[in-house]
């Protein structure tokens, strides 16, 4: 299976600042990857970000996690919250990784 992840800072290309709540931002994420329909997790960090024309800049970054999607829904979901985001660009990892699923059933036995 494969893990990809995609990297998108909230401050604005041109101002360098977040021009609105973070929140605005997730829901924004979350229609796009509804749209796709594809499964998804998002978080939110903290992170640095050097610009092509040498300033640094600390913001916020959401990153959003996909499991076994393939790379060129990745890459159109990719280039759309660039987009809609107004970034820069946006920063894709991928991986090979080892994934499962552990259920339990708890019965209640009299």
């Amino acid at each position: 299976m494969n893990k990809t992840e995609i990297y998108i800072g909230l401050n604005d290309q041109e101002t360098k600042v977040q021009k609105f709540e973070t929140s605005r931002y997730m829901s924004l994420l979350k229609n796009v990857c509804i749209s796709y329909r594809v499964p998804f997790s998002v978080s939110l960090i903290d992170g640095g970000y050097i610009h092509e024309d040498g300033t640094y800049t600390e913001e916020k970054t959401l990153v959003l996690s996909l499991i076994d999607i393939e790379e060129n829904t990745v890459n159109e979901i990719a280039r759309d919250l660039c987009a809609f985001f107004h970034q820069e660009s946006v920063l894709i990892t991928s991986g090979e990784i080892r994934a499962y699923s552990v259920s339990e059933d708890l019965k209640i036995e009299q």
